[in-house]
């Protein structure tokens, strides 16, 4: 587990960002809020110098439960509390919702959700279930965000494609009126069906995109060039990558039938962005995975483009 988590639960199994401690059930948002270590509040309080002398315009964002200082924030700044956050979720998404990881990084900095929508999809015969994400700051680093996020069942990748015709991701700094802006990311996220709509047809479109063994090893030299005077590890290090990309297009047992296409390089390069060993695994790689799982990888971003454009 990342050293910059500090409290949080999974169902049933570790996800790909490889963090979680596991519960059996999916959980419903009071349960989680408990299970995830969120159930604490965040309250603002008057900052002053040591000598009594009041800073004006600022507050400290302190946690409620051992009033750990979060962040120093603007009198502009607006709380949205763990459970205003499941609340909204449980809301946008309905009855039914459930919770498959949630939890704190950086002793309660930031905050997240991530829910299984009740629906699921079967895309050129894959099924795909999509989540939605919700990330939160207490420290005033950061904007509020959600996001929906697709997983292929079969081999558990994100493919969270950017697309042009269908918004996937909404952001909010903590100012102004909140509350309206969750309705705007409501309005938004309940047309996550259009995401999906857009994602099939996109996929469709990838397997038309024929491709020779030829260009396929080109593709991966693009998106995995050597560097410039390279030393014999870092040679060593990208071949090695490049051996792992290859293997998941040539060699992954639920694509053998799906033909030589830009569908099966896209899952190809999914399932390789998503699970593949880093050449050096830092403290935050499995956080940083997870970052990605609401930002959008770039690496898969850059592939889609590629195969657009063939």
């Amino acid at each position: 587990m990342s050293a910059n988590v500090d409290t949080m639960f999974s169902t049933r199994m570790k996800p790909w960002h490889g963090l979680g401690v596991v519960v059996e059930e999916s959980p419903t948002s009071k349960d989680a809020l408990r299970l995830a270590g969120l159930n604490w509040s965040v309250e603002q309080r008057p900052i002053q110098t040591v000598d009594g002398v009041p800073l004006n315009g600022f507050k400290a964002n302190v946690r409620s439960t051992d009033k750990k200082v979060l962040g120093v924030v603007t009198d502009k700044y607006k709380i949205v509390q763990n459970d205003e956050a499941f609340a909204f979720t449980d809301a946008l998404l309905g009855e039914g919702i459930t919770y498959e990881t949630a939890g704190s990084l950086q002793e309660g900095r930031k905050v997240w959700l991530l829910a299984k929508l009740p629906h699921k999809y079967l895309i050129s015969g894959d099924e795909v279930t999509p989540y939605l994400v919700f990330s939160n700051s207490h420290d005033g680093s950061g904007a509020i965000k959600v996001a929906m996020t697709p997983v292929r069942v079969v081999c558990n990748n994100t493919l969270n494609l950017a697309l042009a015709e269908a918004k996937r991701c909404w952001s909010t700094i903590h100012t102004g009126n909140l509350s309206g802006k969750l309705q705007d990311a409501k309005q938004t996220l309940l047309h996550a069906d259009a995401y999906m709509q857009g994602l099939a047809k996109a996929f469709e479109e990838l397997r038309k995109v024929k491709l020779t063994d030829r260009k396929v090893m080109g593709y991966i030299d693009i998106l995995l060039p050597e560097l410039d005077n390279p030393t014999p590890q870092q040679t060593r290090n990208i071949v090695r990558l490049k051996e792992d990309m290859k293997a998941r297009y040539f060699d992954a047992p639920d694509l053998k039938d799906v033909g030589k296409n830009g569908y099966r390089f896209i899952n190809a390069v999914s399932d390789f962005a998503t699970h593949a060993k880093p050449i050096r695994m830092t403290r935050n790689y499995q956080e940083n995975l997870f970052g990605r799982t609401m930002e959008g990888n770039a690496l898969i971003d850059r592939a889609y483009g590629m195969l657009r454009a063939a």
